[in-house]
């Protein structure tokens, strides 16, 4: 009886040593006479190596090429860098930094986890997990009042022994502007929604060979916080479209935030948007799990809201709103309600969120949303989809394969194409002298209108002129 009592006790013995080790001792506060506690935004942390004086910023490693990287891990004495992924590159050469005395400022959108804590998710890797990724503790979430998709700033720290990543030490700047904001911003749901009242500007000067953005002012006008559909069949040159859109938006309108998210999209299609627009381009390709898009959409959105919150304005490109709609019905639970086309009834719910959260905003702010719709490609699930979506936008932008035929681009059908509440964004001259151009090209067809208009773009250096060269 003795010898098996002594073989229990020494059997349960270490696991509640266990227990005591794994149990993370409380640090002592230190309390002077005389003084309060002082709360930190930092991760206590002592240096073991002394500063030299050398600063890295986390971005401009992200930004360069696998090659370049490979060449300062090697000037770093890193082993093995052939055998690295990009990210395992970054890691490596960061933690070489921080054992050799710098100092490492990152910055990234917060993704929180159901834990508690978060991840500083990365741009450049389309908010995709990696070992570059930047730890945030609970503490420092709820101290700043931090959300998923908030933008943040700071310096970082080396992981210590046992860790995995690179923690966040300090909390410099939320979503572009001062920390002590982003606790008393008011939250996305509470903002009340306008129409759009402040017009984009499109229009580019110098571009003679491309007159897409010019017919978009005449015909669709954008605001604000429009909520726009593309109404596209295949290869009618929706893509180019949107690229010619990011292009027009970031050169005339450059206090707007510009947001290209590609949607099981092909890699090829990614690499060009990203050569071609001058703006954060974020994608996920079609070899990847459904599960993903989603991750990635709602990533976005997030972050959208975060910056519309602190008043500034925020345009999403959506490439396609079709595919992301196929996507949610892949990762939603049966419901049992199947609709016409394999679409289970809750699917929808949450794409139209997304599609709907676009608004102006009163008093500040607003989030714009232009988003592609594909038709005519034979499946029954995607007319069901645009079925769907087919009245929530307040703006249509309806491309034509007829026009696209016959090469013409933009290949859009100019009668069926508008902006809802257009007299918000133009002046009544103007508005007048667009109504007078729908009575004209009204009776023609649909090719034959889209060439009357190039006709006398071609005439005119702009739209000023060509509306100045009517007769009223």
């Amino acid at each position: 009886m003795t010898t098996q009592t002594q073989t229990q006790t020494t059997q349960t013995k270490p696991a509640t040593q266990r227990k005591e080790i794994n149990k993370r001792p409380s640090r002592p506060v230190r309390k002077t006479p005389g003084r309060k506690p002082v709360r930190r935004d930092v991760e206590e942390d002592t240096p073991t190596v002394p500063d030299n004086g050398v600063k890295v910023a986390l971005k401009e490693l992200k930004q360069k090429s696998p090659e370049d990287l490979q060449v300062q891990a090697e000037s770093l004495g890193i082993e093995n860098v052939s055998s690295l992924l990009k990210q395992e590159l970054i890691f490596a050469i960061l933690k070489k930094i921080v054992e050799q005395g710098g100092q490492i400022s990152a910055d990234g959108v917060l993704e929180v986890l159901p834990d508690g804590f978060g991840f500083l998710r990365s741009p450049d890797a389309n908010y995709y997990a990696g070992s570059d990724d930047i730890y945030v503790s609970p503490n420092q979430i709820r101290r700043f009042g931090l959300k998923k998709g908030d933008t943040v700033e700071g310096q970082i720290r080396a992981p210590k022994s046992g860790e995995r990543y690179f923690a966040l030490l300090k909390v410099h700047k939320v979503n572009f502007e001062d920390n002590d904001h982003a606790y008393h911003r008011v939250h996305f749901d509470n903002l009340t929604p306008l129409y759009p009242e402040e017009k984009l500007s499109l229009e580019m000067q110098g571009k003679g060979h491309d007159f897409s953005t010019r017919t978009i002012e005449i015909v669709a006008p954008m605001g604000k916080g429009q909520r726009a559909l593309i109404v596209a069949p295949p290869r009618v040159g929706k893509t180019v479209l949107l690229q010619n859109i990011a292009h027009a938006i970031t050169t005339n309108n450059p206090e707007v935030y510009v947001i290209v998210l590609l949607i099981d999209e092909r890699p090829e299609e990614v690499t060009d948007m990203k050569r071609s627009v001058n703006c954060e381009v974020v994608s996920s390709t079609f070899d990847e799990p459904a599960t993903r898009h989603v991750q990635l959409a709602e990533m976005v959105i997030e972050k959208a809201k975060r910056l519309v919150e602190h008043k500034k304005d925020v345009v999403i490109l959506l490439d396609s709103l079709t595919r992301l709609a196929r996507a949610y019905n892949t990762v939603v639970p049966s419901s049992g309600k199947v609709l016409t086309g394999g679409v289970d009834a809750n699917a929808l719910q949450r794409p139209k969120r997304f599609f709907g959260a676009a608004r102006n905003i009163e008093n500040g702010g607003s989030l714009t949303i232009i988003a592609t719709a594909l038709i005519d490609t034979g499946s029954r699930m995607d007319e069901v989809i645009f079925e769907e979506f087919k009245g929530t936008g307040n703006s249509e932008i309806v491309l034509d394969r007829k026009v696209a035929d016959k090469r013409i681009y933009p290949a859009m059908d100019l009668t069926k194409s508008g902006t809802r509440k257009e007299e918000l964004l133009v002046d009544r001259a103007t508005l007048s002298k667009m109504w007078v151009l729908r009575r004209i090209i009204n009776p023609m067809g649909t090719i034959d209108s889209m060439e009357f208009l190039l006709s006398k773009f071609k005439e005119t250096k702009d739209n000023a002129e060509f509306f100045s060269s009517m007769n009223s």
